[in-house]
């Protein structure tokens, strides 16, 4: 546990954290395998390339990526005044978020279990 006063650790906390413009998207009604998919296809790219994919990408994860990069650019340009010429996409991924549980009817009284799987996307910006 850090010794010092609470006011003095808070600032030694935000000291350390990262300051690249992000946007996050918590409980995205998608699996992790299905929006890393699409996330493997823009990782590293700049900014207008990778919406061009999302754009023309026939994925359903795909117009959820698009949303939250749009968020990220503008979170960019708003909050650090960064320009959207100049950036790409530094990080890109999909953590597991939790799952519906769901019963379906079969013959014979059984049941069949149905898992609807969610997952928390980030996505983190940086300047070339």
């Amino acid at each position: 546990m850090a010794k010092g006063h609470r006011s003095q650790i808070k600032r030694e906390r935000n000291a350390n954290k990262d300051t690249r413009p992000s946007a996050k998207l918590s409980y995205a009604r998608v699996s992790v395998q299905k929006a890393c998919f699409v996330l493997d296809a823009i990782r590293g790219k700049d900014v207008q390339t990778a919406l061009g994919i999302l754009t023309y990408n026939p994925r359903y994860a795909s117009s959820l990526i698009k949303k939250l990069l749009e968020s990220a650019i503008a979170n960019a340009e708003n909050n650090n005044g960064m320009s959207a010429d100049n950036l790409y996409i530094a990080e890109a991924y999909a953590n597991k978020g939790p799952t519906m549980k769901r019963i379906r009817p079969r013959a014979q009284g059984r049941a069949y279990r149905i898992e609807k799987r969610m997952s928390h996307i980030t996505l983190v910006l940086d300047e070339r």
